[in-house]
């Protein structure tokens, strides 16, 4: 098929853009992809090192025509990063002294872009392939920002414009309870078709001629308002991007059961209708597996138990954090906690008792 445009979906728990405001120190993130962070990253798929970037591909990359859209602007959050272990460092009282050194990363939280690449079709066929199958990991802008949602989401087309190729995505809902924008943002590249940028225009300096050391040129953006919804510029997609799983399905006990019933009757009648564990009269069953619970359980998979000693072990289960397999209370490993439960059991529920029939007073 013949495509003109590459679309790249960015979207993750992070993401940087470093811009000229970025120092080695302090290091800033832009308020959307830059030139500069979205090359590197097809140079990364291309298994282009920095060194070689130069010669090999950023004259060809840079030509590339870019339009980002804002379908999320995200929260800007910093933290902190100690970098080189064992640099040189210059101090007011010692000179020079080897440590870390610590610097600031500004980030963008929960942000996604839209990003559309125009230029000639058979690069864009070629990078294309590469960002299908990168030959180094993709990330967000820094390597602690891995992607949340396939790149590649949508594939190439062709459009006249960049701006036509940003509105024929529809907008998508992350999850089914995020609110729909009105408005969207678009940067675009500034195509000269006179001899002046608009007044209006802003310059971002990322267009990289090198990246090591980094050395970046300036370009001119034009930002542009796209409205959303059914009249507008831009669609809603039907389903949200992420649909929140069903859980999986829970064996359960199902004590309605006719043949549950049926196992129930014949391990009392087995147990001599006595608690396995302490001998008292036993009023129910306890399962030590819900692998075959709601109907298919073995005379095997019950014990019966006292209503006492039911719930000391039901306790014990639910402080553990147990699965499908239970307690057996006849394993001698739980005999101590079983008899200290037992004993909270009896001790509050004696108190609530006597707290039924006398004032708190006489109970303390």
């Amino acid at each position: 098929m013949v495509a003109n445009t590459l679309f790249l979906c960015l979207e993750g728990p992070l993401q940087a853009w470093g811009n000229q405001q970025s120092k080695f120190v302090i290091r800033r993130t832009a308020e959307a992809p830059t030139k500069s962070g979205v090359i590197g990253m097809l140079c990364a798929a291309l298994g282009v090192s920095r060194i070689e970037a130069p010669k090999m591909w950023l004259p060809t990359l840079c030509d590339l025509n870019m339009g980002v859209r804002i379908d999320k602007p995200g929260i800007r959050w910093w933290d902190y990063h100690t970098v080189g272990a064992g640099m040189k460092m210059r101090t007011a009282e010692d000179g020079i002294k080897y440590g870390a050194m610590l610097t600031q990363r500004e980030y963008l939280c929960d942000a996604s872009f839209l990003v559309a690449l125009q230029g000639e079709e058979s690069l864009i066929d070629e990078l294309f392939i590469a960002m299908a199958k990168p030959k180094w990991t993709l990330y967000l802008g820094r390597k602690a920002c891995p992607p949340s949602r396939p790149i590649l989401e949508y594939p190439p087309d062709n459009f006249a414009d960049l701006l036509s190729a940003l509105k024929s995505i529809p907008w998508r809902k992350r999850l089914k309870d995020d609110e729909e924008p009105q408005i969207l943002d678009c940067l675009l590249d500034w195509q000269p078709t006179t001899e002046n940028a608009p007044d209006d225009a802003l310059i971002w300096y990322d267009v990289p001629l090198t990246f090591a050391p980094p050395y970046h040129m300036p370009r001119f953006v034009i930002k542009e308002k796209l409205n959303v919804g059914v009249n507008g510029d831009i669609k809603v997609a039907d389903k949200p991007v992420q649909n929140d799983p069903s859980p999986p399905k829970r064996i359960r006990a199902d004590y309605s059961n006719t043949e549950y019933k049926k196992r129930r009757k014949e391990r009392l009648e087995q147990d001599s209708h006595l608690c396995i564990f302490c001998k008292s009269p036993a009023t129910t069953v306890q399962h030590i597996t819900y692998r075959r619970a709601g109907g298919n359980e073995s005379m095997d998979d019950l014990r019966a138990l006292c209503r006492l000693c039911h719930d000391a072990v039901t306790m014990i289960e639910y402080g553990e954090g147990m699965g499908m397999d239970r307690i057996n209370p006849e394993n001698m490993q739980w005999r101590d906690k079983i008899i200290q439960k037992r004993k909270e059991i009896i001790k509050f529920r004696s108190i609530e008792t006597r707290r039924r029939h006398l004032s708190a007073e006489e109970v303390e």
